[in-house]
């Protein structure tokens, strides 16, 4: 019976936390942070939702992990790195974004440590996050997988003031949503929340077209396309916007469209970006949602 009455006890704690109302007030913008583990990942995964945020007066971060100084065929090391930042920066400049902030830890070798999930709750403390986006623990690539992870796992420690003491704590958790995947194993992504992008779809290409290293070079050389890229600017932004762009939407977006939409809206869309709503942040009513997606309403 003791026990019992300490689980209840803990579980009505946990709850409290979880279900606590976003830090921002009222009268203020809310705050969003994207962690991820490339600089690119965000713009590929969330842009066109993420320059809808900033126009209607959120204040949107990206945070990449690593520097992505291992994300070409031709060079690497600390030339790329600096070449990967220059083009975040750019990137942030075209699509509106508050910050752009790259961190030095090396491409391809990132781990789920301990001194770095301290590092990931400091930063979404500092930016007094009401909303934290992240990338889903099981991906192809190893530094997606440990980057969802850092995230998650710093997902309830932020509220907890003994947990990096030298950055006061949140009052209330933020939400923490994933960015969309196409995995299936263990499970496969829930499309919870649905946004039309089709009013961004422009910048969000313009955002993807400052990546020059990886959308022009690195990735085109892994999937032996180079050769296809187009030599002109604006016949290679054409193209990007055909091969990475435009697969359209998919079934389980179109019905997770209808729900915020309407279904006449929702049939019309032709691009959208899906998130999912982690179990482990403060979990969101349908009004916070409209509050944190106001292209919703």
């Amino acid at each position: 019976m003791k026990h019992l009455i300490l689980f209840i006890t803990f579980f009505c704690l946990f709850t409290t936390a979880v279900q606590s109302q976003i830090n921002s007030p009222d009268d203020d913008p809310l705050r969003v942070i994207a962690i991820f583990a490339h600089p690119d990942d965000a713009d590929f995964k969330m842009a066109g939702t993420a320059i809808q945020m900033a126009q209607a007066g959120h204040q949107v971060k990206y945070l990449s992990i690593t520097n992505g100084n291992a994300g070409h065929h031709e060079m690497g090391g600390g030339v790329l790195a600096k070449r990967r930042r220059a083009e975040a920066k750019e990137a942030a400049i075209r699509t509106g974004i508050a910050e752009y902030e790259v961190w030095d830890y090396d491409d391809a070798k990132l781990m789920p440590t301990l001194d770095i999930r301290m590092e990931v709750i400091r930063a979404i403390r500092e930016w007094n996050a009401d909303v934290v986006l992240g990338l889903r623990p099981n991906d192809y690539h190893p530094d997606h997988r440990n980057a969802g992870k850092l995230v998650i796992d710093a997902s309830y420690m932020v509220i907890v003031p003994n947990v990096v003491s030298d950055t006061p704590p949140l009052e209330n958790n933020p939400v923490f949503l994933y960015m969309q995947d196409g995995f299936t194993k263990p499970n496969p992504f829930s499309h919870d929340i649905v946004v039309s992008i089709d009013d961004s779809f422009e910048l969000k290409a313009q955002g993807l077209d400052a990546h020059v290293s990886q959308v022009y070079e690195w990735m085109p050389w892994t999937m032996g396309m180079l050769d296809e890229v187009p030599v002109g600017e604006d016949e290679r932004y054409e193209w990007l916007k055909s091969v990475y762009l435009g697969r359209g939407v998919s079934d389980a977006q179109r019905a997770g469209l209808e729900k915020w939409y309407g279904a006449e809206e929702a049939s019309e869309v032709e691009h959208a970006e899906s998130f999912e709503i982690a179990e482990y942040g403060h979990y969101p009513t349908d009004e916070e949602i409209r509050m944190i997606f106001p292209m919703l309403d």
